[in-house]
């Protein structure tokens, strides 16, 4: 049997997986639920379908009451509390958006962009190529935390993943079969020069022929899949196609697709990751951060009711620390989605232990009320038996679905039912694995990005430091540093990325006195004599930190090893922490003698420095 079939995850209260008898999201609930009350007699629980309920559901202590897909919701939920012997939620649980999507960035061939927990799940040699039960597995696992959307392909379409609405549409049809009874829903990313593909000699959103094009394969792709979700789209940006190839604007090539899909309620997401990536690092006042806002502010109120613009959480693309994008406060008339990187592209690679929860707890206190329409996570899945790799990055996944559906859920608490769920530990000890979890953020930044600074990471793979790795790269992505100090001014004086954001953020972002420190040099240039709020100098806390976030991957490391988890996890675990103490080693001497060798300043204490 293979692993996977065997593992725990945090769906280990249930003592086997439902057949392919469930055809619904009903008959899923009730299978998993019968199977759940076999194994704790003592329980007892009805189900009811309230049509007008959709994804809603409430929960007493001996019933469900939901919708067509809110009844699976509020089962998985209910058997969750019971299995933990917490109690259940009161009242409606409304999930905050309609849309709450894992974006796989899986290629035909079997590779995943930035994937870090093996090979893909369902691509393999050019076309599908899968296990049904592991398919089942997964569409299990992400209902089980209100998961409703899965787009299954890179929004980088690498041939052949354009024939997935054409040449391959039925197999398509296939696998999205697989995912029904757990009510995940299918999107996939396209190319916007499909029609080019297929023939015509344009891509032009305003030619009739295209938009002829277009409406008759949305036609044939919902007749095949009636509930389909949309199309991703990434267009005009790394080199992919799009409509400024043809001088139009975004809104216009989003709002032809838009009218395509319309009559079947199907939506467009819109990535707003475009920026110029061939940047002269000469130019210091081309801002690679400003980009997005300032292509897609202008076109607000511009795009179809179904076009849902796909923004990155931070201007940059997914670093340790940014600030909120500002596009969250400048697109008042279009719907958002908050685009979020489960794979731990510049977070370790899902070898380093990293808990994202808490970022998305900062999130939230920053976001504008109302300026999400839904919420998109680049996925960490794999083919690796534990499905992510690192056995803990599991809870990443986990956190994202409870975030997803309420933004408002504590990180701290989802750790802790996350741990109970998925390990037997006893109290101390589970208490200890979800204070690594809750610590895992903090220490990471210490040892690599301190006080905002981005992208002195290698180039190519993004593990491992390297501060000039992009420092005269066409990306945009510059430190800066010299022998006078380090940061880039972002204020009025500067690039005047602060005049991107209302107040009070652009007066808070624009003030180094008041300027959150731990985005300190993403808003500022910065001497090394630079006097910080506890008395330090700036060349002192870099040292710091460095040195600190080292220490507390090795504490991490050591603590981990106490916990009686069981195998293979436990060995994959510790394999993983002994080398994320090595690379938190690397980024420390690497940073430190880097600065040390621009600001010829030794370190207070008289630690080594090279």
């Amino acid at each position: 049997m293979d692993a996977w079939k065997t593992r725990k995850t945090w769906l280990n209260m249930f003592s086997r997986l439902p057949g392919e008898a469930a055809r619904t999201p009903e008959e899923t609930a009730r299978a998993e639920l019968n199977c759940f009350l076999e194994s704790h007699p003592e329980e007892s629980c009805t189900l009811s379908v309230r049509e007008d309920m959709g994804e809603d559901y409430i929960l007493t202590d001996t019933g469900v009451t939901g919708g067509s897909a809110g009844i699976l919701y509020g089962a998985y939920r209910w058997m969750a509390c019971r299995a933990l012997r917490v109690p259940l939620p009161s009242g409606k649980q409304s999930p905050a958006c309609a849309l709450r999507m894992l974006n796989a960035w899986d290629n035909m061939d079997g590779t995943i962009e930035r994937g870090y927990a093996g090979r893909s799940l369902w691509f393999e040699g050019g076309r599908f190529s899968y296990d049904p039960a592991r398919i089942r597995q997964l569409g299990r696992m992400l209902a089980s935390v209100g998961i409703n959307v899965l787009c299954l392909n890179n929004v980088n379409v690498r041939e052949p993943a354009q024939g997935l609405i054409s040449e391959t549409l039925d197999e398509l049809a296939s696998f999205a079969a697989l995912l029904r009874p757990f009510a995940v829903r299918l999107m996939v990313a396209v190319d916007f020069a499909q029609p080019v593909r297929e023939g015509l000699d344009t891509a032009d959103p305003l030619s009739p022929e295209v938009q002829r094009f277009w409406a008759e394969k949305a036609k044939k792709v919902w007749e095949a899949i009636p509930d389909l979700a949309g199309f991703l789209v990434k267009a005009d940006s790394e080199h992919r196609p799009g409509p400024h190839t043809y001088g139009r604007d975004h809104a216009d090539g989003a709002n032809m697709l838009a009218r395509a899909v319309a009559p079947y309620g199907g939506v467009i997401l819109w990535r707003a990751f475009v920026y110029n990536c061939l940047q002269d690092w000469r130019d210091q006042k081309t801002d690679r951060p400003k980009a997005a806002y300032a292509l897609y502010q202008p076109m607000d109120g511009r795009f179809c009711e179904n076009v849902i613009l796909q923004v990155k959480n931070g201007p940059y693309d997914f670093q340790v620390r940014e600030p909120l994008s500002p596009l969250f406060y400048g697109m008042e008339h279009t719907r958002l989605a908050l685009e979020v990187q489960l794979a731990q592209e510049y977070t370790g690679h899902q070898i380093d232990l990293y808990y994202m929860a808490p970022m998305w707890e900062e999130l939230r206190a920053e976001m504008p009320a109302g300026s999400v329409a839904a919420v998109a996570a680049v996925t960490n899945l794999g083919r690796d038996d534990n499905w992510t790799g690192h056995p803990f990055a599991a809870a990443n996944l986990f956190a994202y679905g409870r975030f997803a559906w309420d933004p408002a859920s504590d990180a701290e608490a989802v750790a802790r039912e996350w741990a109970a769920l998925s390990y037997a530990l006893d109290e101390s000890q589970r208490e200890t694995l979800v204070s690594l979890l809750m610590s895992s953020r903090a220490i990471y930044e210490q040892y690599t990005a301190n006080l905002g600074l981005d992208w002195m990471i290698e180039p190519g793979h993004h593990y491992g430091p390297n501060p000039y790795g992009y420092e005269f790269s066409p990306w945009g992505t510059y430190n800066r540093a010299d022998r006078f100090g380090v940061g880039v001014d972002r204020t009025s004086r500067g690039t005047d990325y602060v005049g991107q954001y209302p107040a009070p953020w652009r007066e808070l972002y624009e003030d180094p006195e008041k300027c959150p420190e731990k985005l300190l040099l993403f808003f500022h240039r910065l001497s090394y004599g630079h006097l910080m709020a506890d008395g330090r100098t700036l060349i002192q806390r870099l040292y710091d930190d460095h040195f600190e976030g080292a220490r507390r991957a090795e504490e991490l490391s050591q603590k981990l090893n106490t916990l009686d988890l069981p195998e293979p996890d436990r060995k994959e675990a510790l394999e993983r922490a002994a080398l994320q103490v090595k690379n938190a080693r690397e980024w420390r001497d690497v940073l430190n003698t880097f600065f040390f060798r621009f600001s010829g300043v030794p370190d207070a204490h008289g630690r080594t420095i090279y």
